[in-house]
């Protein structure tokens, strides 16, 4: 059954990020804070913090012009910039920095060891360390994207909902992909099902490409590796070549898939930053990060906490987990030179959803997406669970939570699942 969506909100998840020793209370973890919220966290002066260092450990280059690092590096120096800090004194970086237990912990001591006091690691596999490192300096603060250890203290995690981007960056590829009457999509993965973090992203990519496009398929090949621009360029031409993919996304570091897409005449999604420099008559948008949007907020925390010791608290929990709503993540500008007739107003009538929150990615309810003629966009529900090799998921129209029913069109997967043991593909969904 088929009726048009129903804009009514659902209950928005909140938390106020409050200062360390301030009145007030502080909402559970896991959760985002609002965005700008971090200014309830008392009087930042650049002034008062001359002395102040922020650490950072990177798996590329800080000199990278695109991609994962290139946009972490961004958000921080961003965010340093708005907050009055000096970057040039007071920001010290290790990059290049394999995932490597000694390489971290290495890593991690000279930055204590240069003054810094609060350290960002941006990569999964830093996270044992860093767990280990913040036991051992509990004087220094520490934050870790993509992962899931922390403590009560000194050591948070940070991520997002990539997920809603993703779903948004698929309505641009399923456009096209109409367009070019292809309905194969490529995508280049640096893992598969192996990873929440992977796999959800493809769902999420791939729920947008059929919202548009039913007919189409996503064939993915995986990496094995977070980074691999050799491979992530062969893999995308083999997508192309072997399998015919008219359009390539992806989930890897570097802007090689959307150059080989250029290169062999086809389009693509890139991830991370705007790839559309890199590969201008191919790249249609990318899902990406706003990275600024929480490093200024834990500087900021960091600063005015009163301590190492309340950098947990003040940040409202051990887990930061933003969307679309707090603008932590997006798409990229539309490539006007490539992309379909109505993508923009496709895109804006499914972020208003997400936004408002009267529907999401994982709510076990399919969209359908259609561009009129006068180039605006129609969005229809179809209460269908979400299928994985043909059978029915848990997580589908209804699931069954706590002794509770969950409607279809609410939230029906919970954060722990996309975070977590999401570990099956959509229907739709193929390795090549």
């Amino acid at each position: 059954m088929k009726k048009i969506l129903a804009m009514a909100l659902a209950l928005a998840m909140t938390v106020s990020m409050a200062a360390c020793g301030s009145s007030g209370s502080n909402s559970s973890a896991g959760s985002a804070g609002s965005a700008g919220s971090a200014g309830s966290a008392g009087d930042v002066s650049s002034e008062g913090n001359a002395d102040f260092k922020v650490g950072a450990i990177y798996i590329n280059s800080k000199s990278d012009t695109a991609g994962y690092t290139y946009a972490h590096n961004h958000g921080i120096t961003t965010a340093m910039e708005e907050l009055g800090l000096d970057t040039a004194t007071q920001l010290v970086i290790r990059d290049e920095v394999l995932e490597d237990y000694d390489a971290v912990a290495t890593a991690v001591d000279t930055l204590v060891g240069e003054g810094c006091n609060i350290i960002f690691g941006i990569s999964f596999g830093y996270m044992q360390a860093m767990n280990d490192k913040a036991a051992e300096y509990p004087d220094v603060m520490f934050s870790h994207a993509t992962g899931y250890m922390s403590n009560d203290t000194n050591f948070n995690n940070y991520f997002g909902r990539a997920y809603q981007a993703r779903y948004l960056a698929g309505i641009a590829a399923g456009l096209k992909s109409l367009e070019m009457g292809n309905n194969n999509v490529g995508y280049v993965a640096a893992y598969g099902r192996q990873y929440a973090e992977t796999a959800s992203g493809i769902n999420g990519f791939a729920l947008g490409v059929q919202a548009v496009n039913p007919d189409a398929v996503v064939y993915v090949k995986e990496l094995g590796n977070w980074a691999d621009e050799v491979n992530e360029s062969a893999f995308a031409k083999e997508l192309i070549e072997s399998y015919n993919c008219g359009v390539i996304s992806q989930h890897c570091d570097s802007a090689q898939p959307q150059i080989a897409a250029q290169d062999a005449g086809v389009f693509g999604c890139g991830y991370n930053s705007d790839m559309t420099a890199d590969a201008p008559n191919a790249h249609l948008t990318a899902a990406i990060w706003n990275w600024d949007v929480y490093y200024k907020t834990a500087i900021e925390a960091a600063m005015t906490c009163g301590g190492a010791e309340n950098f947990v608290t003040a940040m409202g929990g051990p887990a930061y987990y933003g969307g679309l709503k707090e603008n932590f993540v997006d798409v990229s500008p539309l490539n006007e030179a490539t992309v379909a007739q109505g993508t923009q107003a496709a895109i804006d009538a499914v972020r208003e959803l997400i936004v408002s929150g009267a529907w999401d990615v994982f709510s076990g309810v399919k969209l359908h997406v259609t561009v009129n003629e006068d180039g605006t966009a129609t969005v229809e529900q179809e209460e269908a669970p979400l299928l994985c090799d043909g059978q029915e998921l848990v997580d589908g129209a209804l699931v069954e939570r706590d002794a509770q029913v969950v409607e279809a069109g609410g939230p029906s997967v919970e954060d722990g699942v996309i975070t977590g043991t999401m570990n099956y593909f959509v229907e739709g969904v193929e390795d090549a």
